[in-house]
Formats: structure tokens, C-alpha cells, sequence
């Protein structure tokens, strides 16, 4: 483990066990990625630690960045102990990020220079990613995990990630929401594209059961009966085995048809777009009529910003996180209970009631708007400026 050198520069080791490069990046990574590349680079020194996927260099820098992979999910820790112990002198703040993974960094980085990094709490999602008993032991060592970081200074990205480590005895006044954004300048009105002549619904994200998808295919199923022509795109990293053992029998029992995509104008109920560019998935949403979000918890939710940036409207649950990103139901569509009738119930009222959707879909392109990321970068430079006070005041 190589030694930094000194620098007037404060400098910052990030951690986490994936970064914006890994093939299974998602939003946290998005948004750790855009806070950290838009400080200050005249101020801060930032080193980013995380685990390395075959055919990754060691090193790069990326946006000002340097990006460091050690190891697996086990052995990167140890890999960030060496590092921080090695270089604990340069280093003035450590930002543990938990997503599943954790760090211990209150057992070896001293309490000062110590950052926690929480996009959600996983709670209920263990009940969809592990069978019982393993599923009741993720809760309890979640809920144990979090009493670690208590007094440790937070960065979250919503109320309602705040609001439940509140609820764990975290100090309100220590911790600092720093939005999601969007990677593009919101489109105007005259960019957007002309909505799908039949009702058209888009799910964007993997293939997971807590994230929904089942959920959309099966509400999909349901509006047919007096729609007809309602369709659903799907967008993301097409996992076949998911398809073939979740999917494929809704679509069965159903009668619904399942394409991939080949050219524009794909005829199946459900089609699978697959892995598109950033320029092709704003496309798809501008031209659909609403974006199904049917996920049991986020952090926030970047697709639901996405599509209304483009024009588009999101029928969401009533999720932490989600619910924010739809302001209450007031920027889209909440569905009064988390489950496949209410979901069917609010595209049903997407299709049928004009009024209703012309206004979700303005009030959804004016709330969006205000969540970019040039915002989070100048939060967290804030937020570093704040805590490098209160470090620099305890010295005296």
C-alpha cells in the first residue's frame, strides 16, 4: 500500500464496496460519484476506495477522482484499514458509505475524522434478497450496525432516511441531506418527445423482486382487460434467468407477449430494451406515457427525477424515498397501498383522466428541475467546509 504524499489540500478517503465503473453500479454509486467529483478540487484531495471486478486497473482517476480497488468484499476492508493506518496522518476525513456492506470504521478510524454515508436502511428488502433465518439476522445485524455510527456526523440523500435514523437515536442537527440530481440539463417543453400513440408504461431499473417488476408485468396484466393496447418497456441490463423463472409465467398465465427489442417500433405487451445509452433511455421515457416505480424502498429514486425532467410522470408506491421524489403524490402518481390493484388502479387513472395527467406530468417537470447535481456538489462541499470547522475548533 503506497504512501500519499503531504498536501495543504484536505483530504477525504471515500469508501464503499462498489464504484461508478462496477457492472453492478446503481443509484448510490450515481450519486457518490457526482457529489465527489464536483468539489472543489483547489480545496480537496480525494482518494476512493472500493473493490476491484476482473479487468479493472488498480488505480484511475476519473473526473479528478482517484479511484483505488483492492480485493473482494471481505478483504477491501482490510485493504481500507492498511491504507487509513499507512496514511492516517494525510487523511482528514474518512465517508464510510453503508449500502449492504460495511466498513467498521468506528473500530480503527479515530471519531473526528469519521463520516457515515447512508442512502436507505435495507430493513424490509431482506425479506425479498434472503429466505428465513438468514433474512431475520440481515434486520437484526442491520439494527446493530447502525448503533456503531450514532455519533458519527451523516450524509443521507432524503427526509425519510433522516427521519428513521432519528428514529435510531442519530442527532438531527448532525445530519445533512444532500439530494440526488439528474447527469443532464432538464429538457424544455419543445424537446420533449410525442407520447406513444397506445398507453405506454416504462420500468427502468434491474431485475429484482423488491424493486417491482413483477409487480409492473402483473398490473400490466390487469389494466389489458380494459386497455387493450397497454404495453409495457422495460429498460436496464436484461437478466434472462430472472425473465425465465419471475417473468415469463406471469406472462404466461396472462397471455401476455414478451419482445426484446430490434428496432423502434417493438410490437410485444412487454418489450425488453435491455442495456440502452443515457441519450436512449431519456427517449424512451419522454415518449412513454408514465414510469412505474413499484419499489418497497430507495435511497431516492434518480429514474422517477429522470422522467419528469423529460416530461413524463412516475406512478410510484408509497415508499420511503420514493415518496419524496414524487413530492407526496403531488409530482406524480402514489398509490394509496403498495400493491399490484393499487398500482393497476393509478394507471388506469393515467390513461383514462386527461385532466389529471396533463397536470402530475407539469407539476412533475417543475419539481424535478430543481434536483441537479452541480446542488449535491456544493452541498457536500459545504458540509466538508462545516465539519473541517468543527475539527479545526476542537484542536484549539
Amino acid at each position: 500500500m503506497k504512501k500519499i504524499k503531504k498536501s495543504a489540500k484536505i483530504t477525504i478517503l471515500s469508501l464503499s464496496w462498489r464504484d461508478i465503473t462496477s457492472p453492478n453500479a446503481g443509484g448510490a454509486e450515481v450519486h457518490t460519484h457526482e457529489m465527489l467529483r464536483r468539489a472543489d478540487k483547489s480545496k480537496y484531495r480525494i482518494y476512493h476506495l472500493s473493490t476491484r471486478k476482473k479487468g479493472q486497473p488498480e488505480r484511475e482517476v476519473i473526473d479528478g477522482v482517484m479511484y483505488l480497488r483492492h480485493g473482494n468484499a471481505l478483504t477491501v476492508i482490510l485493504a481500507a484499514m492498511r491504507f487509513y493506518m499507512v496514511n492516517r496522518h494525510q487523511i482528514d476525513f474518512v465517508i464510510d458509505q453503508c449500502n449492504t456492506h460495511r466498513f467498521f470504521t468506528p473500530f480503527w478510524v479515530a471519531p473526528e475524522k469519521r463520516i457515515f454515508y447512508i442512502h436507505q436502511l435495507t430493513k424490509e428488502i431482506w425479506d425479498y434478497s434472503a429466505k428465513f433465518p438468514l433474512s431475520k439476522i440481515g434486520k437484526l445485524l442491520e439494527e446493530s450496525f447502525l448503533r456503531m455510527n450514532r455519533q458519527d456526523p451523516v450524509i443521507t440523500v432524503s427526509e425519510s432516511t433522516r427521519n428513521e435514523l432519528i428514529e435510531r437515536g442519530y442527532n438531527p442537527d448532525k445530519i445533512k441531506i444532500i439530494y440526488n440530481g439528474v447527469s443532464f440539463e432538464p429538457w424544455t417543453r419543445d424537446k420533449w418527445c410525442l407520447k406513444e400513440e397506445k398507453p405506454t408504461f416504462i420500468y427502468a431499473g434491474r431485475y429484482s423482486p423488491y424493486k417491482g417488476i413483477e409487480v409492473a408485468v402483473e398490473a400490466l396484466a390487469k389494466i389489458k382487460k380494459d386497455y387493450p393496447e397497454a404495453r409495457l418497456w422495460i429498460i436496464g441490463r436484461k437478466n434472462q434467468e430472472y425473465v425465465n423463472k419471475n417473468l415469463m409465467p406471469i406472462c404466461k398465465a396472462n397471455h401476455l407477449s414478451w419482445e426484446d427489442a430490434t428496432g423502434e417500433n417493438p410490437k410485444g405487451d412487454i418489450v425488453s430494451w435491455g442495456y440502452v445509452t443515457e441519450e436512449k433511455k431519456r427517449e424512451l421515457l419522454s415518449r412513454s406515457w408514465a414510469l412505474l416505480f413499484p419499489s418497497i424502498r430507495e435511497g431516492w429514486g434518480i429514474p422517477v427525477t429522470e422522467a419528469g425532467c423529460v416530461g413524463t410522470p412516475c406512478i410510484a408506491f408509497n415508499s420511503p424515498g420514493i415518496r419524496e421524489a414524487v413530492d407526496y403524490g403531488k409530482a406524480g402518481y402514489m398509490c394509496a397501498e403498495n400493491s399490484v390493484n393499487a398500482l393497476a388502479h393509478q394507471m388506469h387513472l393515467a390513461i383514462s383522466d386527461k385532466a389529471v395527467y396533463h397536470e402530475k406530468r407539469e407539476r412533475a417537470y417543475v419539481f424535478s428541475q430543481q434536483f441537479v447535481w452541480d446542488k449535491a456538489g456544493k452541498a457536500f462541499d459545504n458540509f466538508i467546509e462545516e465539519q473541517n470547522a468543527v475539527r479545526r475548533s476542537q484542536k484549539k
